[in-house]
């Protein structure tokens, strides 16, 4: 397969999870949301959709590098940067889909693990897919601090 074809493939699939959990936020955003108590260092609604979609830019060139090395010791990086994928969506049908800070807080914990570990895997097999991951654990850092303080405040 030609790589650029490969990198789309990638960045589609990233881009892809990010559109079904946009369908839980959506509609929770000028509701739900708007309703709650948030923490002074919550950003304006207006950033989350252009850092989403940057991040899962980078979350797809990151797997295109890893993806691109074809060597059977990507098999278990790649399975773990699924897994960091699919509780990315769970986390946003749980706080926004089931209206829950609770369970939000609960899975963006786990989520933070799972990121953690897809960028230790795949620092082993790419350098650069690891570091292209790094805004991405520092934005659910705080998007967990701003989960917790959401559920305390309410």
């Amino acid at each position: 397969m030609k790589k650029w074809i490969k990198i789309i493939i990638a960045i589609l699939i990233c881009q892809l999870a990010g559109a079904i959990g946009s369908i839980f936020t959506m509609s929770s955003i000028p509701t739900w949301y708007a309703t709650l108590n948030k923490p002074w260092f919550s950003p304006p609604n207006w950033v989350f959709g252009p850092v989403w979609v940057t991040l899962f830019t980078l979350m797809g060139i990151s797997l295109y590098f890893v993806w691109d090395k074809g060597a059977k010791n990507v098999r278990t990086p790649l399975t773990i940067f699924g897994i960091q994928l699919v509780l990315n969506v769970v986390w946003s049908f749980l706080f926004f889909g089931l209206l829950s800070p609770f369970y939000g807080f609960i899975e963006i914990i786990l989520l933070w693990i799972a990121i953690l570990a897809t960028i230790i895997s795949f620092y082993k097999v790419s350098k650069k897919a690891a570091y292209l991951l790094i805004p991405y654990i520092v934005w659910v850092s705080i998007a967990a601090s701003l989960n917790y303080f959401i559920l305390v405040l309410n």
